[in-house]
C-alpha cells in the first residue's frame, strides 16, 4: 500500500515551488534525507539528482533518482514526479517512485505527495517494511510538511521548528518519567498512614492522566506535528502521467 500525505500551506504557489524544488531548500526541511544534490544534465532532459541520509554518525545511506516537473498546467496545478533507487546493503528501500502536487486552493496551497517502494531483504524486509519502516517513513513524510508549513506560514525556520520539537519531546518524555515515579513511591508508601486510602486512589488516576495528557495534548501551535496533515488518499488520487515518462 502506497503513502499518501497531504498539507494544506496559506502561502504563495510559487514559494511552495520554490522551498520543495531547490535541493538547498528541500533537504532543510525534509527529515529524511540529509543531502540532496543535481547532478549535471543535457538540456531537455530530466533531471537526475543524487540523495543521502545519515542513519548514525560515520553512517550514511545514499541513493540516485530522475524526476521532471510540470510548472505550467492547464488547471493552474504544477506536478512534480521522481523516481529513485539505492544500491546500499542497509537500505530497506531497493527502488520506488513517487510524485508531489501543488494545487491552488483559496488563500493558499494543497501540497500533497503519493509515493511507494519495493523493500529489500526479502520476507524479513517486508515484515520489517509493514510493522515499522513504512509507518516510520508516513510520520517522517507528514512531520515535514508541517515543518514546511510552518517555515512558509510564521517563518520558523526548519531548525528553529526541530529544536521546538525536540524541547516539547523531552518534556512529554520528563512528565511521563515522573508519572512513574509516583506510581513507584505511591506503591512504597505507608500503607496504615492517614492519607494512605486518598493516595491509593489518587495516585494511579494522577499518574494515567498526566502519561495521557502527555501522549494525547496537541504540540503548540509552533511546533511540527505529523497530525495536522492528510494521511488518507482520497478515492480519486492516482499518480499524474508524467511518472510513466520518467525511467530510472
Amino acid at each position: 500500500m502506497g503513502l499518501y500525505i497531504e498539507a494544506r500551506v496559506r502561502a504563495d504557489l510559487e514559494e511552495v515551488w520554490a522551498r520543495t524544488q531547490e535541493p538547498a531548500l528541500h533537504q532543510r526541511w525534509d527529515l529524511r534525507f540529509t543531502e540532496i544534490d543535481y547532478l549535471p544534465r543535457d538540456e531537455g532532459e530530466p533531471q537526475r539528482f543524487r540523495y543521502a541520509t545519515r542513519l548514525l554518525p560515520g553512517l550514511t545511506v545514499a541513493g540516485t533518482g530522475v524526476s521532471a516537473g510540470e510548472k505550467e498546467r492547464p488547471d493552474g496545478t504544477r506536478t512534480s514526479a521522481l523516481r529513485f533507487a539505492s544500491p546500499h546493503p542497509l537500505s530497506l528501500i531497493a527502488e520506488g517512485s513517487g510524485y508531489w502536487r501543488y494545487v491552488p486552493d483559496g488563500a493558499g496551497v494543497r501540497f500533497l505527495t503519493g509515493y511507494d517502494y519495493r523493500p529489500r531483504w526479502g520476507r524479513p524486509g517486508a515484515l520489517a517494511d509493514r510493522v515499522l519502516f513504512r509507518p516510520l517513513m508516513g510520520w517522517a513524510t507528514a512531520w515535514s510538511f508541517d515543518r514546511l508549513r510552518l517555515w512558509l506560514e510564521r517563518d520558523i525556520t526548519p531548525e528553529r521548528a526541530l529544536r521546538r520539537w525536540l524541547a516539547e519531546a523531552v518534556v512529554r518524555g520528563l512528565i511521563v518519567v515522573a508519572a512513574c515515579a509516583g506510581l513507584a513511591y505511591g506503591a512504597l508508601g505507608d500503607p496504615t498512614g492517614v492519607l494512605a486510602p486518598l493516595a491509593l486512589f489518587a495516585t494511579p488516576v494522577l499518574a494515567v492522566s498526566a502519561v495521557l495528557a502527555a501522549l494525547l495534548v496537541p504540540p503548540l501551535p509552533g511546533t511540527p506535528s505529523a497530525r495536522r496533515c492528510v494521511r488518507k488518499a482520497p478515492a480519486r488520487a492516482r499518480a499524474p502521467r508524467l511518472l510513466a515518462t520518467l525511467k530510472g
